[in-house]
């Protein structure tokens, strides 16, 4: 590994590589940061709105490995923001063990993560530390059950993860496609100390469909997502009985149009005949599918009246104090940040603890909740937060609350930063 502190953010000029570049330049432990996307202009803008002579854009097809390779060459990080992960997430990671170059990403895909996980022997041999899922969720999700368990509990018992996005004027294909891929997916949740596998879109799914009130955003139905907290979760707290995932993205018309597409067979990726002026197109129905919903997004949120994008993390996790049983809620959200935001700022956060030396864990594929420390995460996440001036400038915000044995319940003050 490179002695000079050399960073490679992949996707960088998309919105959630954008938000993870402006998250590193907030902070001063890279010595040089590449932002590479398959648009060379897109990731110019992302480095002209740093403003930070250690950035410098870059081009690349992540589907190329010889170029891959060529840009990993003597860094020391490699960020990785390119979806969708059940495409991409295994070959980058591949690519980065073979480098020789440490990892962050922000997979959110079960599948994909499953198979970065089966890299960790690779991993390790290699010298290389891989932190994977470290967005949202997961990512926080995952923090959050931690700094419970370490502050909180004697044993972790339940954790049930809930997230809500939305109102971003626009989102790329490859946050519709993982949205559809979630909803033809097979949703491991962890109940009662078994897996049990559902559909978001089936019967199986129903049952776990919940109203859930979100702290700043208001109330709306939750919906099983396969994000892979549910299967890495257990792993790390084996007291853990149950781990649960659900979510959802308003205008509820937006993410109801999608869930209906998909229900009537447009998520298929094989392409089909299409009859056009000039001929036959073969078209992947997947494709007319996001380029509709692309098409419909402004009118749909216009007629909801959403005029900005919002979003709150929920996790609930309950357990065991001196015998009493306690549970704890803790709710991140905004009123004006949106996915991008609630997802790259994390991604940002763990690469710069990576390269502070921090992490705990050795070299091998990891989930946030195996290697990172709760207080150094959230004291760098409340500093990078007035930084870059979300968040009104008010500091982190994060809601902790306690739901005592009797049913009380009393907000848990705390302070985060390195000031604090």
């Amino acid at each position: 590994m490179s002695s000079t502190k050399r960073v490679v953010v992949l996707g960088g000029g998309g919105g959630i590589g954008t938000v993870a570049t402006r998250t590193l330049a907030a902070t001063p432990d890279a010595d040089e940061v590449v932002v590479a996307d398959l648009n060379l202009a897109a990731a110019q803008a992302t480095v002209d709105l740093v403003a930070d002579s250690r950035f410098t854009a870059a081009a690349i097809d992540v589907s190329d490995a010889t170029a891959i390779a060529s840009l990993l060459d003597g860094a020391a990080l490699v960020v990785n923001c390119v979806g969708p992960f059940y495409r991409f997430g295994a070959p980058i990671l591949q690519a980065a063990i073979t480098a020789g170059v440490d990892y962050v990403d922000v997979c959110d895909d079960l599948d994909a993560t499953r198979a970065q996980l089966a890299l960790g022997e690779q991993a390790a041999a290699a010298g290389v530390t891989a932190l994977i899922g470290m967005g949202n969720s997961p990512g926080l999700a995952n923090i959050f059950v931690k700094l419970c368990a370490d502050w909180f509990l004697d044993e972790v018992t339940s954790a049930d993860i809930m997230h809500i996005h939305g109102g971003e004027s626009g989102e790329g294909a490859a946050v519709l496609k993982h949205r559809i891929h979630a909803m033809t997916s097979d949703v491991p949740l962890f109940i009662d100390g078994e897996f049990v596998a559902v559909r978001q879109l089936e019967e199986s799914g129903a049952p776990h469909i919940r109203e859930v009130e979100f702290h700043g955003v208001g109330t709306y139905p939750v919906y099983p997502y396969p994000h892979p907290e549910t299967i890495t979760l257990p792993t790390v707290f084996p007291s853990l009985r149950r781990a649960t995932n659900l979510g959802v993205v308003f205008p509820l018309s937006y993410f109801e149009m999608t869930q209906d597409l998909v229900a009537a067979g447009m998520a298929a990726e094989e392409p089909i005949p299409v009859p056009t002026a000039d001929g036959v197109a073969q078209v992947a129905p997947i494709d007319a599918m996001v380029a509709l919903l692309q098409s419909e997004r402004p009118r749909l949120l216009a007629e909801a009246g959403v005029d900005g994008p919002a979003g709150c993390l929920k996790v609930v996790v309950s357990g065991m104090k001196d015998g009493q049983e306690h549970t704890y809620e803790c709710s991140l959200f905004s009123e004006s940040e949106g996915a991008g935001e609630g997802t790259g700022i994390p991604a940002g956060l763990g690469a710069a603890l990576m390269l502070r030396g921090v992490i705990d864990g050795a070299p091998g594929v990891h989930a946030p909740e195996a290697i990172v420390p709760v207080d150094a995460m959230l004291d760098l996440a409340a500093d990078v937060v007035s930084v870059i001036g979300l968040a009104g400038g008010g500091g982190l915000p994060l809601r902790l609350e306690h739901v005592l044995p009797d049913g009380g319940r009393e907000e848990i003050p705390f302070s985060f930063g390195s000031s604090s």
